[in-house]
């Protein structure tokens, strides 16, 4: 997958080079309660170092998905979120769709939340 579309201008793509990682850094530093006062070096690392999921709605990211993963036997699901302003249009079901169809996770058999 690379991108895929939804309605009202909004897509999903794979491409590291579209991610936001500012948007990425501060949703998780300041409004997440799993990962408070995170350091942007280990954001981006983890970014380098996982499969991506962008949500974007026209050219804004509004969400975020990464699966570790050495995509044979194992994955897990981490950092997930969709931007509250961007909340209740079904976007998390569908990003989650995105991430459970994705080629790459066809293998494992376990993908942990």
């Amino acid at each position: 997958m690379q991108t895929q579309q939804f309605p009202g201008e909004y897509e999903i793509s794979t491409d590291t080079h579209r991610l936001h990682v500012e948007v990425i850094h501060n949703f998780l530093a300041e409004e997440s309660y799993w990962s408070p006062g995170i350091p942007r070096g280990i954001v981006e690392r983890a970014i380098q170092n996982s499969l991506r999921f962008g949500v974007y709605h026209c050219t804004a990211q509004v969400g975020f998905a990464c699966v570790v993963t050495d995509k044979s036997t194992f994955a897990l699901l981490a950092d997930l979120f969709i931007l509250i302003a961007h909340r209740g249009k079904g976007l998390s079901k569908w990003l989650m769709r995105c991430v459970v169809g994705h080629e790459d996770l066809q293998g494992p058999r376990r993908l942990l939340p």
